[in-house]
């Protein structure tokens, strides 16, 4: 008797509980999809309306929505659940299974292939939409066929998919001889045969696809795709270009002439784009060379956030909507979010030929991302024995290749067919890892050696007791001064540069300013300034703001064009000039650290802001004591560290420019403290506090405090994923208590935008509102 009422209570605890589990279960998902609504608003709120007039080159996202925000309402789809997704620093592993879940290391080739098809699925639903199969049903017609001299040229229409309804026109140029010869493919463009040509000369016959888009002077037979496969397949246009690619292999395969085992593609820009997925989901391309894709192809969607000033993902899903899905338009502001990224795409190359191409000064990329990702694909090459396979070739010029060019991606072609031995030189512009730098320092240092500290005790001296009189502040003060000149490093002794050529700036340009906008070089940058009909300033005492760039490693201070326009329409002068390893100064920092192991490439920042305003002291129309620094991102981090150290500067700007570090452990914010030790290689000392953020030795509330009782700005967008709202707060409040000590209360300010990391034209307006309000 007791037994049974034993076991009908132990069933009856066992309903509850799992009625309980349910309901906290259901509780959670409600919020969730609550959470997810609520950032969908927020979303729509901020983000550029959708383009109704389109460009010429632009169609709609899908067969029946005119726009993105058309495809939100018919659909009902709600941005993913980003707090169950992980945040990765770095990008995605594609030699990990279930990142920031169990990860588990991809050791065999069966869990490869695991982790193949989960980034083939993944990239589809988030990225590209989905596609049909091989149709399987293949009608070739030779339309025509031409001799030309020795070789032979034919124009052949395949017909295939449901009835026959779909079809692609096609073109080969063949070599004399009976083969089996090597094929070089590329998509269709009315004024360039030059590379068919000149792979031709190399034996290969060469095949032009006309899916691409119209602007190229051929109408895209792929664009009936989308209709003839809707919905069972939503695949956008990037993707019916790359399928139409598979489709020409299809009729290859049916002729004895070609190799099989040697059939190449390549493309140019957005042609670039496709070549790599197309490559990525079809094992028959042998080798693939992208060229100058940008984002979607060779450049990782994590590194095109705003803060890189590139082709974003925001810019790409507005202006060209159908190119890719738009599920992809919910990651603005959360890319780091993305479970798969370009490097994943690349690694479905493996282990055929892959080499990325791209101009170091591309404004659609930039270098240093495209080497982050050929990192990551390189370590799936090298698991499957296949290093040699992959190459990277950065070039100088801009997004268009040369035919020198196009001989190096040959010479690939003919490497990885074994026709030929000329090796790729892989030249990397950011060869930089944290275990290099260790090995080229030297440096060791215990985190255990530091004390844990918090955001707070701004007002205590090193004994514990109360700081309340300036001068008792003024000596920690220094002290912290010290603490942080120990993170930038030991910066060699040297003067100002003064003046110096760069014949890059003649290739890169100068930003894009109003006719009422004068310049001149001066030393190492740039100063702007309102001018008069004769080009010389319109007054003899202007401000001035030293505008420090963001993350553009491709293009520098190139696109300040506006913040110019702004500042000086306001009367203000503003100096710009490229950060160390950014715009003409690339090369420059290629080999920061084997020259200068002790040193830092943030010390250098903040050295060269020193020196610019040496040289600015000489400048006769310029008003000394109202001095500013500011930037946005890098260029606001940049901008305390100097104004921290440097008392001639009058205030500061800073945009999105910082986190509290002690407390930014890993997963709170997109890359953590690893954005100065491991990725940008801006603090590499940094580094050995991973995992014991709280024992860094300085942080940003020590910064802002010694800065007191100067005036700064600082705003901190709350959906920020690089820095957490809350924490700079706390950073803030903390840091104001110094202020008070000065009196000066009101010369901290605090701005919190309800938006994610940019630089809006509302901040840009409210950073050139409180300048001036600083100068009255």
């Amino acid at each position: 008797m007791g037994k049974d009422i034993a076991n009908v209570l132990f069933l009856l605890m066992s309903v509850c509980v799992g009625f309980i589990h349910i309901s906290h279960s259901s509780a959670h998902a409600q919020r969730g999809e609550e959470d997810r609504q609520q950032y969908l608003e927020q979303l729509l709120e901020v983000l550029p309306p959708d383009r109704y007039q389109r460009r010429s080159d632009a169609l709609p996202p899908t067969p029946v929505d005119s726009t993105w925000s058309a495809w939100v309402e018919r659909t009902g789809e709600l941005p993913p659940d980003f707090e169950q997704m992980p945040s990765l620093p770095f990008l995605p592993d594609p030699l990990v299974l279930n990142e920031g879940g169990e990860h588990i290391p991809v050791e065999t080739i069966s869990q490869w292939r695991k982790k193949r098809q989960w980034i083939k699925e993944k990239a589809q639903h988030w990225i590209t939409g989905t596609v049909p199969p091989p149709p399987g049903n293949l009608k070739a017609e030779l339309l025509e066929e031409r001799q030309m001299g020795e070789l032979t040229e034919q124009d052949v229409l395949l017909r295939f998919g449901p009835d026959h309804k779909a079809q692609l026109r096609i073109t080969l140029l063949i070599p004399p001889g009976e083969g089996p010869f090597p094929v070089f493919m590329c998509p269709w463009k009315e004024d360039r045969y030059d590379w068919v040509q000149a792979a031709v000369r190399r034996g290969y016959i060469g095949v032009r696809f006309a899916a691409t888009d119209p602007k190229y002077g051929l109408e895209d037979d792929s664009e009936a795709y989308a209709d003839i496969w809707w919905p069972d397949y939503d695949f956008t246009t990037l993707m019916r270009w790359a399928w139409s690619a598979s489709r020409t292999i299809d009729y290859l395969h049916t002729l004895p002439q070609v190799n099989r085992e040697q059939i190449a593609l390549t493309g140019l820009s957005r042609n670039g784009k496709s070549a790599l997925w197309a490559a990525a989901y079809d094992k028959r391309i042998k080798a693939v060379v992208p060229i100058s894709g940008g984002t979607g192809g060779e450049h990782p969607f994590r590194y095109t956030s705003a803060k890189y000033n590139n082709e974003s993902i925001e810019l790409l899903t507005r202006v060209q909507p159908h190119w890719l899905h738009p599920r992809l338009r919910f990651f603005v502001g959360r890319e780091h979010k993305l479970p798969v990224d370009q490097n994943s795409l690349m690694a479905l190359v493996a282990p055929r030929g892959l080499m990325l191409t791209s101009s170091i000064n591309e404004h659609a990329a930039d270098p240093w991302g495209i080497e982050q990702a050929y990192r990551s694909a390189k370590s799936v090459y090298e698991f499957l024995g296949a290093e040699e396979n992959i190459a990277i070739d950065l070039r100088d010029g801009f997004h268009s290749p040369a035919a020198r060019d196009m001989e190096r991606y040959l010479d690939f072609f003919d490497y990885v067919f074994e026709r030929g031995d000329t090796e790729p030189q892989n030249k990397l512009y950011y060869d930089y890892t944290f275990s290099k730098w260790l090995g080229l320092s030297g440096e060791m240092i215990d985190p255990l050696d530091y004390p844990s500290k918090g955001i707070d005790d701004m007002l205590e001296d090193p004994d514990g007791q109360k700081i309340d009189k300036t001068e008792d502040w003024e000596k920690k003060r220094e002290e912290i001064r010290s603490r942080i000149s120990w993170g930038l490093g030991k910066e060699p002794p040297s003067l100002s540069p003064g003046p110096q050529r760069n014949y890059k700036r003649d290739v890169l340009g100068l930003p894009r300013v109003d006719e009422s906008v004068g310049s001149r070089p001066i030393s190492f940058g740039r100063l702007y300034y309102p001018a008069d009909g004769e080009g010389q300033p319109v007054d003899d005492d202007l401000p001035v703001v030293v505008y420090l760039h963001e993350y553009t490693y491709s293009t520098g201070f190139l696109r300040t064009g506006d913040i110019i326009d702004r500042f000086t329409d306001r009367g203000f002068a503003v100096y710009v000039f490229d950060q160390i390893g950014f715009g003409t100064r690339i090369e420059e920092g290629r080999l920061f650290y084997e020259r200068f192991p002790r040193w830092s490439k943030m010390g250098r920042m903040v050295a060269d802001v020193r020196w610019a305003i040496d040289e600015l002291a000489s400048v006769n129309y310029l008003d000394h004591d109202n001095l500013f620094v500011g930037g946005y991102a890098l260029g606001g981090t940049v901008s305390l560290y100097s104004a921290a150290l440097d008392a001639r500067i009058a205030g500061v700007i800073s945009v999105a420019g910082f986190s509290p570090m002690r407390t930014d452990r890993p997963g709170k914010t997109a890359e953590g403290i690893y954005r100065y030790s491991h990725l940008h290689g801006l603090l590499p000392r940094l580094g050995f506090f991973v995992g014991h953020e709280d024992r860094i030795p300085y942080d940003y509330h020590e910064i802002l405090a010694s800065i007191a009782p100067r005036p700064v700005l600082v705003t901190a967008p709350t959906w920020d994923q690089y820095n957490s709202s809350e924490d700079v707060t706390m950073a803030v409040d903390e840091a104001a208590e110094v202020y008070q000590l000065y009196g000066a209360g009101d010369a901290l300010r605090l701005e919190k935008p309800e938006d994610y990391n940019r630089l809006s034209p509302e901040m840009k307006e409210d950073m050139v509102d409180w300048a001036a309000e600083m100068v009255e």
